[in-house]
C-alpha cells in the first residue's frame, strides 16, 4: 500500500526542536501509525528563525488575533510568525497532505485548548496556535487532530478513519472523477457514513441522486465537504449497533438459527461494552467471505483501516 502523507509537528517525531532544546517524542505515531505514513515534519519556530533553544513564549491579547510573545523578556514574534505561516501553507499544497497531528497546547502549532494570557499575565481563554490557525484555515477539509487528543482511542480511530477515507476521495478525483466513479465511491461508504451521522448520509444521497443537475467541479467541493464535516461525529456504539444490525440483515436466508443467535448477542455485547466493535465486525467479515456478499464486501466499514493498527480492539 502506498503510504499516505501527514504533516507533524517536528517534536512528535523525536527532533530536538523545542524551547528547552528538547522533543516530544510520540512512539505510536512514529513506530505503528508510521508504518502506513510518510511524515511531513513541521517546526514553525525554528522554520521561522528562532534558536534551540530559545525563551519560552505564550499567546496574548485578542482571542480572535492572538500576539505571540516570549514570557519573560516580552518579545513579540507575532508577525515573523504570521508571515512564516502564510508562506508554508502555500508550500505544504505541493506535498498533498491527506491530514495533520499537532503538538497539544502549543503557541504556534496547537489545534485548541492554548491559553491565551491577558496584559496583566492572566490566563483568560483557549484559542489555537498561530500555525495551527493559519493551517486549518488554508486547509480546511484536512483531517486534523493533536497528539494530546489521540491518547483517547475513539479520537484517534476517528482521526485515522478521516486520513484513510480523504485519501481515498484523492485518488477517485485523480483516477476517475466520473459520476459513476462518485456513486460508486458513495455507496462503498453508505455504512461508515452512517455509523457516524445519519443526517449527513440522507444528505448526500440526495445530492448523489440530483448529481446531473450539478456541476462536476461543485458536486465535488460540495459533497467532500459534507462528508468530512460528517464523518468529524464520533461513531457511537449506539450508531455502530445500528449499521451491525442492517449488515446482518443480509444473511438472514443464509444463517441457522443458532449463527444468527449468536450474531445478535454479539453485537448486543458490543452495544453494551463488553466486547469491541473488532468482535462485531470480524464475524460480518467472516459471513462476507463465506456468503461472498460483495455489497458488503465493499464496504469501508468492515475495513476502513489497517487491521495492524489495531484501532478498534480498543472502542
Amino acid at each position: 500500500m502506498t503510504k499516505i502523507t501527514l504533516g507533524i509537528s517536528s517534536c512528535l517525531l523525536g527532533n530536538p526542536v523545542r524551547y528547552d532544546g528538547g522533543h516530544k517524542l510520540d512512539h505510536f505515531l512514529t513506530d505503528t501509525l508510521g508504518n502506513y505514513v510518510n511524515w511531513v515534519p513541521v517546526c514553525p519556530e525554528v522554520e521561522c528563525g528562532l534558536p534551540v533553544p530559545r525563551e519560552a513564549m505564550h499567546l496574548v491579547g485578542n482571542p480572535e488575533d492572538p500576539r505571540l510573545v516570549t514570557i519573560r523578556s516580552g518579545v513579540d514574534h507575532s508577525a515573523r510568525m504570521k508571515k512564516w505561516a502564510k508562506k508554508k501553507v502555500a508550500e505544504l499544497e505541493k506535498e498533498n497532505l491527506c491530514g495533520f497531528v499537532f503538538k497539544s497546547r502549543s503557541p504556534s502549532s496547537g489545534m485548541r485548548g492554548v491559553k491565551i494570557y491577558t496584559e496583566a499575565g492572566m490566563p483568560n481563554t483557549t484559542g489555537s496556535g498561530i500555525f495551527a490557525h493559519a493551517f486549518m484555515k488554508h486547509f480546511p477539509l484536512l483531517p486534523v487532530e493533536d497528539e494530546g487528543r489521540m491518547h483517547d482511542p475513539g479520537l484517534r480511530e476517528n482521526f485515522i478513519e478521516r486520513v484513510f477515507v480523504y485519501r481515498r476521495w484523492r485518488e477517485y478525483i485523480k483516477e476517475d472523477g466520473s459520476l459513476g466513479g462518485l456513486v460508486a465511491f458513495h455507496s462503498d461508504h453508505k455504512y461508515l457514513l452512517m455509523a457516524h451521522s445519519q443526517k449527513h448520509y440522507s444528505v448526500l444521497r440526495k445530492m448523489v441522486a440530483a448529481s446531473k443537475k450539478m456541476g462536476k467541479g461543485e458536486l465535488h467541493a460540495n459533497y467532500i465537504g459534507i462528508l468530512m464535516e460528517g464523518l468529524q461525529h464520533i461513531a457511537t456504539p449506539k450508531k455502530s449497533t445500528n449499521v451491525l444490525q442492517h449488515m446482518a440483515g443480509y444473511f438472514k436466508e443464509q444463517l441457522t438459527t443458532e449463527e444468527k443467535k449468536e450474531l445478535f448477542e454479539v453485537i448486543t455485547n458490543y452495544h453494551d461494552g463488553l466486547v469491541p466493535l473488532i468482535i462485531p465486525v470480524t464475524l460480518l467479515r467472516h459471513y462476507v467471505r463465506i456468503y461472498k456478499e460483495d455489497y458488503l464486501a465493499r464496504q469501508f466499514y468492515l475495513n476502513p483501516h489497517p487491521l495492524e493498527l489495531m484501532l478498534r480492539n480498543h472502542v
